[in-house]
């Protein structure tokens, strides 16, 4: 390797997918304002934003620390034919799912990296998801077991977790759904030199 790996991000489904896969990176909160990032966009795409929030938080990071790499990612969930975002709390959380019960949602996971402040490539992939018709008393259970963890993800599920439970169908890549299109994340890695061919 040519220079260190800095993991844009918080998120620790995007830094068990990375250490999982072997890749020696440090992380490093990115402290981006994503309500205010979404809102300069101008833009309801939830496919376009997905990548300019993952630009935002590779770049910001790039900025502090020249000469690595930095890998940055987002996810938006589109449905009924609008953005959502996350839950503020266990109460919202529950009427979101119940309206998201029996029906599809679709998840977009970007990712980019940049590197002195650059950002040398991005890229998106997509999810469609269906959850089952689960009952209230489900749905409660489940809450109770998760707790205030499942506000972190804007779907108020952890696929890995008990949120597997929610869901009777998923089209698509299962790290996409974790929040990182991994796949292409190593194959630009590789490219770049920045882990081993």
């Amino acid at each position: 390797m040519n220079a260190s790996l800095i993991l844009a991000s918080r998120s620790a489904a995007r830094r068990a997918m990375l250490a999982g896969a072997g890749v020696p990176f440090e992380a490093e909160d990115a402290g981006v304002d994503e309500p205010a990032i979404k809102a300069a966009s101008g833009s309801d795409d939830p496919v376009a934003l997905a990548v300019e929030l993952a630009r935002a938080k590779a770049l910001a990071v790039s900025q502090r620390r020249p000469g690595a790499w930095v890998l940055g990612s987002d996810q938006t969930l589109a449905f009924d034919g609008g953005l959502i975002s996350k839950a503020p709390n266990l109460y919202a959380a529950r009427d979101r799912l119940k309206l998201m019960r029996g029906r599809e949602h679709q998840l977009h996971s970007g990712a980019a990296l940049a590197k002195d402040s650059v950002v040398v490539w991005s890229g998106v992939d997509t999810v469609r998801m269906r959850m089952r018709d689960f009952s209230d008393a489900f749905l409660d259970a489940y809450l109770a077991a998760e707790g205030e963890p499942v506000l972190a993800s804007v779907g108020a599920y952890r696929l890995e977790g008990m949120g597997s439970q929610l869901f009777d169908r998923v089209e698509g890549d299962y790290f996409t759904v974790l929040g990182m299109p991994l796949w292409s994340v190593l194959a630009e890695l590789r490219r770049v030199g920045a882990i081993a061919t």
